[in-house]
């Protein structure tokens, strides 16, 4: 309760709370209970992803992108294979399209999944364990703990312009931080299921663990069992729907 209590009478800024969820991420977890802003790490993780749709733009091409993810799904070739050529172009085009304003528009899908990732999180704080988060303070734990992934974006934004891998290029997995990545001859539920063992994912996974236990007043070990759980089945859901399209 004195880190609680110290937290709420000094505060931080946004930039502390940045900074500090990569030193002392306690802190910044702390100063939740006080502050439930979060637009910094929003628009720093809106930024990175706009930025790298923009590299992949320009450096690789949406269409070239989209031509690359039929050739990496044998099922996905197989189908557009069979289609006449005019088909084909129709198909390739619509696929440009949309895998072009899902990049651009990547942060808008970040906070649908932090709103939902959160009401998730405050129930099951609040009625599997018997906590009194609120919302807000899950959204905002969730905000801060999905930081790391901006170096993800960072590296993205890097390998693209120095044109690593970009011949072979996954824009479901851009960069080899994960294992999944280094498995492009196995099946695409393994690469899926691999996919999730990712250094900047896990990062943000343990930040979520502590962050969630700070505001539910909770040992982390007890949060865990619960953040850790729905890692897992999003990790099957996800792996099941990749085996389910073959």
């Amino acid at each position: 309760m004195e880190d609680v209590q110290v937290a709420a009478n000094q505060g931080l800024s946004q930039v502390e709370r940045v900074v500090d969820t990569f030193v002392a991420p306690s802190k910044t977890f702390l100063d939740i209970l006080r502050s439930t802003s979060w637009w910094l790490p929003f628009l720093l993780i809106f930024g990175i992803t706009a930025a790298s749709a923009f590299a992949m733009d320009q450096k690789i091409g949406f269409e070239r992108i989209a031509e690359q993810a039929v050739q990496q799904n044998p099922k996905a070739a197989d189908q557009m294979a069979q289609l006449s050529a005019e088909q084909r172009t129709t198909q390739m085009n619509v696929a440009t399209v949309v895998t072009k304003d899902i990049s651009y528009a990547g942060g808008v899908f970040f906070l649908m999944i932090a709103a939902i990732v959160a009401l998730v999180m405050w129930a099951s704080l609040n009625f599997g364990l018997g906590a009194t988060t609120t919302y807000g303070q899950n959204f905002a734990v969730f905000m801060y703990a999905y930081l790391p992934h901006f170096f993800l974006g960072l590296l993205n934004i890097i390998f693209v312009y120095t044109g690593v891998n970009t011949e072979n290029f996954d824009i479901n997995n851009p960069v080899g931080t994960n294992i999944g990545y280094y498995m492009a001859d196995s099946a695409h539920w393994v690469k899926t299921a691999l996919s999730f063992l990712d250094v900047f994912g896990l990062w943000s996974l343990a930040l979520m663990v502590m962050g969630s236990a700070i505001i539910a007043r909770k040992s982390k070990g007890t949060v865990a069992i619960v953040v850790v759980g729905w890692w897992l089945l999003a990790l099957l859901v996800m792996t099941g729907m990749t085996a389910a399209r073959g």
